[in-house]
């Protein structure tokens, strides 16, 4: 969008019908932006807290606190003792410099959201691809003449992306979508899967029994561009289509044409989205999406490849720029000691720490057992967004010095014992890069509200203080920076990004023209395959039991934005949806004598949070659905961990529901 700007305050938006993925489009949170960026309740100054309550303070004294808050737990405690949070709702520069911070001081645990959302496509495509990226571009989209999405609600929560499947299905794609409720998207497709909560696994490995048994594969593929099959067909041996119906509830003739449908299409792509991460297998499930794509040869072609669905404007960014605890910037492995001695020799610094670092879920825990002293948190709702929350808190609680960085008072800013006022979107400069890899720049528009500060400046002024040269004097310098020391983003440069549509990484110099579609040549891993990988389900950490009958998920819907923190104070959306509802199946609703409208109460082993009862038949009989947007949600979902990617299982939750007396 363009922002109308009279007399420096944004009054009005303007649609880039000239921009070549949304075409003018912007979802309802789009549309309500002004609402948001305006809003009275905006941090303007430093805060302090003292005893209950914040107090007002000049920036030179809330830098100088956090500069000698963040020094005295290193001298007494070590680097090591310091947890920071990056926000994939900031810009690379911003990200960039935070863990450049974390790491310059000597602490390894620098993490962002994707831990919670897209943590298992980081590792999981990354391993069998090389890239844990969306391969190809949104626009292609209209290139597929098959299009599987499975643990997406797509036409919710990214309507953008709805466009073009649209677009695709109008030139006669066959659109298929797996997910356990009806939803705006199954209502786009010509066959819904509606598979039983936690099966997606199941569903895959009984569409790939039927592509190798009547010889769907494309061998050529296989044989030239991939490694690894040979143990899969080992691992669905003993599979059968039968079982795959039994386990899933979706009678094998679906999945048999689901299957034929997906490998006899000239492009097929798969989408996915939290409804595969969001497990204790989510790195598996990705890797098994993965696998489906290879052995169809559905990769590395326009119209066919993956396509992870991100949630955040710049959770890829995010990642590129080295804010997850497995990497440094440009996915060199933080457990190499040649990355360490890479940005040794880049920073001009003599020492680095070898990671990994403690991911967001692992420094819960290790506040909790008193390692983790302070934390650094930029833009991230922790007491809101994190599974089983209570714990949260009282891992937040138990920290000697917690700094937040926001741009409104959050639940987590709470509890801060200093609030540093950030500038918003709008209010700076800076780069973004979204989930189909596209790097944008954002002139400001508009002057921050009150004293709220950049980022870039904030954290540039607190690195100062602690004897640091970040090199941040501001967002074009950090990407010149980021220019020369990230791969992916050597051409990037301000002047071409700047430029309507930006380009895609990887792009290597100021000549490249940036890359719609990745692995067409060769795959990103060290011998240029795919690593096929071979993987089976695993039970969720909890099932459903008398005391705890119903299996709970949570998910996104249209109008709202990760904790609420802005959506929330949009009047306009709060019109469209303005309290935490859950929905039961009426079958279920019946035995619990639990009437549409009703407020009841929704328990699970962590605790119980109040919803407004919502009787529909899109949700199967035995599951609940709740939105994550609401702050009791979470209070709820299950903080068992998937091994590898460390991410919650927020899809899997036995719960009872009460009518409130």
């Amino acid at each position: 969008m363009y922002l109308a700007v009279e007399k420096g305050k944004a009054t009005g938006i303007e649609y880039m019908t000239d921009h070549p993925v949304c075409e003018g489009a912007l979802c309802p949170k789009g549309n309500a932006v002004l609402e948001v960026l305006n809003h009275e309740e905006r941090l303007k100054y430093p805060l302090k807290r003292v005893g209950e309550e914040f107090v007002r303070i000049s920036w030179e004294e809330a830098l100088d606190l956090v500069a000698c808050g963040l020094s005295r737990n290193i001298k007494m405690h070590g680097p090591k003792s310091l947890g920071f949070l990056a926000s994939s709702r900031c810009n690379n520069e911003e990200n960039y410099l935070l863990q450049k911070l974390s790491r310059l001081l000597g602490s390894p645990h620098v993490d962002n959201c994707a831990r919670l959302c897209h943590s298992p496509t980081v590792v999981g495509l990354g391993a069998v691809l090389g890239t844990g990226a969306m391969t190809n571009n949104l626009n292609d989209l209209q290139n597929s003449k098959c299009i599987f999405a499975i643990g997406t609600n797509f036409a919710e929560a990214h309507p953008i992306v709805s466009r073009w499947v649209q677009e695709a299905k109008d030139n006669g794609a066959t659109v298929i979508v797996a997910d356990p409720r009806i939803t705006s998207t199954t209502w786009m497709a010509d066959l819904h899967l509606q598979i039983n909560p936690g099966s997606d696994i199941d569903l895959l490995r009984g569409m790939m029994k039927v592509i190798v048994e009547e010889g769907l594969t494309d061998k050529k593929f296989i044989e030239e561009r991939t490694e690894g099959f040979a143990e899969l067909l080992a691992n669905l041996c003993a599979f059968s289509l039968e079982k795959a119906a039994e386990l899933t509830g979706v009678p094998a003739g679906l999945i048999v044409q689901a299957a034929r449908a997906y490998a006899r299409s000239p492009a097929s792509s798969l989408l996915y989205s939290m409804g595969i991460t969001q497990h204790v297998c989510g790195t598996d499930n990705v890797k098994a999406c993965a696998a489906i794509a290879l052995i169809c040869g559905q990769i590395g072609r326009p119209g066919a490849g993956v396509w992870p669905m991100r949630g955040q404007n710049n959770v890829q960014g995010n990642c590129d720029m080295g804010g997850m605890v497995e990497y440094y910037p440009g996915y060199r492995s933080a457990s190499d000691p040649k990355s360490v001695e890479f940005f040794k020799a880049a920073w001009h610094v003599d020492d680095l720490p070898l990671g990994p670092g403690l991911t967001s879920t692992e420094m819960t825990e290790a506040a909790l057992e008193g390692a983790i002293k302070a934390m650094y948190i930029i833009g991230e709702d922790p007491v809101v967004c994190d599974a089983n929350t209570n714990k949260t808190k009282a891992s937040l609680d138990s920290l000697n010095f917690l700094v937040v960085q926001e741009i409104f008072m959050t639940a987590t800013a709470k509890m801060a014992d200093l609030v540093l006022p950030a500038a918003a979107w709008a209010e700076k400069d800076g780069s973004y890069t979204s989930m189909e890899r596209r790097v944008q720049w954002i002139d400001r528009a508009v002057p921050p509200v009150g004293e709220a500060k950049e980022g870039v400046w904030i954290i540039n002024e607190i690195g100062k203080r602690m004897g640091l040269d970040l090199n941040g004097g501001s967002a074009a310098d950090v990407l010149e920076e980021i220019n020369r020391i990230v791969p992916q983003y050597g051409g990037m440069t301000r002047e071409r990004i700047s430029k309507i549509g930006g380009l895609r990484w990887p792009c290597p110099d100021d000549r490249h023209p940036g890359t719609d579609i990745l692995h067409r040549e060769r795959f990103s891993t060290p011998s240029g395959k795919a690593n096929i990988a071979s993987v089976e389900n695993r039970p969720a950490g909890e099932q459903t039991s008398p005391k705890y009958p119903l299996l709970l998920s949570t998910g996104r819907i249209a109008v709202h934005y990760n904790s609420g923190s802005m959506t929330c104070r949009s009047p306009s959306l709060l019109e469209r949806d303005f309290e935490l509802y859950v929905e039961i199946n009426p079958t279920d609703a019946a035995l619990l004598k639990v009437r549409h409208g009703d407020m009841v109460k929704v328990k699970t082993l962590r605790g119980e949070t109040q919803a407004r009862a919502k009787v529909t038949e899109k949700v199967k009989l035995g599951m609940a659905f709740m939105p994550f947007h609401w702050q009791g949600t979470n209070i709820i979902t299950s903080d068992a961990l998937d091994p590898v990617a460390k991410i919650p299982e927020y899809k899997m939750a036995a719960c009872r529901i009460e009518v409130m007396g």
